[in-house]
């Protein structure tokens, strides 16, 4: 029969697709699973809809949080499991019907420490997706299908919340849900990457990820942009700056701008060099520094990119290359 799976699913006001979410987990091929449920003090149906499914299924346990904070919820769920393997599960979206079959069977093989993922398909039913969602689609696919995901950790967030397992021993020794930090997958996922774990990818469409106007990831303030960088730099400084180098940040963009100033915040003694290509900008002062030509960076320097426009984040790469600049892309 094999370990079992702990599922471990917060649920806040979903009852409008929670049943198809439920229906995917009942179809798994793989049957020795438990799930828990934790109601967020939902307001609509769910925690009814929870309760009749977890009557008809005793692998389905639920548990009703005492407020709606999303870790806490983590925490009380993981709490109350008992796998050898866990996975997490978004309550809006569908698991393809041999996810966890398939993740077990790579983790069961494994002797280091592993992450298993898999691929992920964005779809919305209230219309067509947004360019932004299938281009995070496409990049994040595509690092999967090569297993590079923490190559590009402080780019976005590189395993997607509904779609990884550990067995439990390494997620005990990542942190488990202790962590009170928000956006609270992307912690993970850094503390994943801190831990050195190896990327394991089924390659497979593992888990449909809906999207909607009132998703959590779209309304909530936890995941503010402010919040992404805060993160992104809080794991850099920690785990990846080399203070015998340079530190440069390419882009003077609002996200140039906003990461500079965040720079100045978490370490003001750092000798920051911030250079831009736009040479409408080149030479003023922002935020005290004066913006230089790329040209001043060297193979002795460790740059963070921080420009939007994709066509011309692989130009700044072409260019990096070349001068073999250690290269962090926060954008």
């Amino acid at each position: 029969m094999g370990d079992r799976v702990s599922i471990i699913m917060p649920v806040r006001n979903t009852a409008k697709y929670l049943n198809a979410t439920l229906d995917s987990i009942l179809a798994q091929s793989y049957e020795n699973w438990e799930l828990i449920c934790i109601d967020n003090l939902s307001e609509d149906e769910s925690f009814q809809i929870l309760k009749d499914y977890a009557k008809k299924d005793d692998r389905i346990k639920v548990y009703q949080n005492t407020n709606s904070d999303l870790i806490s919820a983590l925490q009380l769920a993981y709490s109350k499991s008992s796998g050898a393997y866990i996975t997490r599960m978004d309550s809006d979206d569908l698991m393809t019907p041999n996810r966890l079959q398939l993740m077990v069977e790579v983790l069961a093989k494994e002797t280091i420490p592993t992450v298993v993922s898999g691929l992920v398909n964005y779809f919305s039913d209230e219309g067509e997706l947004g360019g932004g969602f299938l281009r995070y689609e496409k990049w994040l696919n595509n690092l999967s299908e090569h297993e590079a995901n923490f190559s590009e950790v402080y780019k976005e967030c590189v395993i997607p919340s509904p779609c990884w397992m550990v067995t439990r021993n390494v997620f005990e020794q990542s942190g488990a849900f202790n962590s009170e930090i928000y956006p609270e997958d992307y912690d993970l996922c850094f503390r994943f990457y801190e831990q050195g774990l190896r990327v394991k990818t089924v390659k497979e469409t593992m888990v449909h990820w809906r999207d909607y106007s009132t998703r959590n990831s779209r309304t909530d303030p936890n995941y503010a942009d402010q919040l992404f960088f805060d993160l992104k730099l809080k794991y850099f400084f920690k785990l990846d700056h080399n203070s015998a180098q340079r530190l440069i940040v390419w882009g003077a963009g609002r996200k140039g701008k906003l990461l500079v100033k965040k720079i100045q915040q978490f370490r003001p003694e750092i000798n920051l060099v911030w250079v831009t290509d736009n040479e409408k900008k080149v030479g003023k002062d922002i935020y005290d520094l004066k913006l230089m030509l790329p040209e001043t960076i060297s193979d002795k320097d460790q740059v963070i990119v921080a420009v939007s426009n994709e066509e011309e984040q692989e130009q700044i790469r072409e260019v990096l290359l070349k001068k073999k600049s250690p290269t962090y892309f926060f954008c």
